[in-house]
């Protein structure tokens, strides 16, 4: 699998700017990619002004991702502000295919702490896409503290589990700790992707988005500036860990 991770400073509240910047980016990697993952709110940065920034599936954003996903032949995925109806909004995942083919997620757990509850409807279904021989499973920042919800299970086993995130400076120790257990705990890849900057509310965002391997080492780590990052990961290592170590055969059922 080779994987891009694009780590941005967001401009706030313009999808027009934000589009743009993230197409630069793509179009400047110097190589083929089979995965693009972009952070939380990718148009935006994370807004609780839903009724001000948010677009009706199938318009500009999600026929952009179309459009990128087509011309690098990549998976492309990160969330926007989505509108259902007058009053629904969701923070909303895309996974977008070359073939122009998608599927979504919305985002569970919801950030209480900004009043996140309060705007945005959750979502209530984990959402694990087969891409290339992989299985993947995207899920959307506070999800991240959530191990039940995160779970590699046997009943939807996933190979690969993605986090995109708008995570502040002041609780990074957590971001990294977080991510390291995940990728212990579910025998898998953690990718989570983080964006730079200070967005309009002024919380300051310091990066670290980071590729975890499977016994929790960073096989990549982000600084706190702009990052396109391509990285190569081997299922075939993967499944060889498991196999020397299958604790997951141990694991305690839970219903997610």
């Amino acid at each position: 699998m080779h994987l891009t991770l694009l780590q941005p400073n967001l401009f706030w509240h313009d999808p027009v700017a934000n589009r743009a910047h993230l197409e630069e980016q793509i179009f400047a990697l110097p190589g083929p990619t089979d995965l693009i993952v972009l952070p939380e709110m990718f148009t935006t940065g994370f807004t609780m002004d839903a009724r001000a920034v948010a677009e009706p599936m199938g318009l500009t954003t999600l026929r952009w991702l179309r459009q990128i996903a087509a011309q690098t032949n990549a998976v492309v995925t990160g969330s926007y502000v989505v509108r259902e109806g007058h009053n629904t909004f969701l923070n909303r995942l895309i996974w977008m295919q070359p073939d122009g083919q998608f599927d979504t997620y919305d985002k569970r757990h919801l950030f209480r702490m900004a009043g996140e509850h309060e705007i945005y409807t959750a979502g209530n279904q984990r959402l694990i896409k087969e891409w290339r021989g992989w299985r993947i499973c995207p899920l959307i920042c506070y999800d991240l503290r959530f191990p039940v919800w995160s779970r590699n299970t046997q009943v939807s086993p996933y190979d690969l589990l993605l986090y995109v995130a708008n995570w502040p400076a002041p609780r990074q120790h957590v971001w990294n700790t977080l991510l390291q257990a995940r990728a212990i705990e579910n025998l898998s890849y953690v990718v989570g992707v983080n964006r730079v900057g200070t967005d309009g509310n002024g919380l300051i965002y310091a990066g670290q988005s980071a590729v975890i391997d499977f016994t929790g080492n960073a096989l990549f780590r982000a600084g706190d500036t702009e990052t396109a990052h391509q990285q190569t990961l081997s299922l075939d290592e993967l499944r060889a860990f498991r196999v020397r170590f299958p604790a997951d055969l141990d694991a305690d059922v839970f219903t997610v």
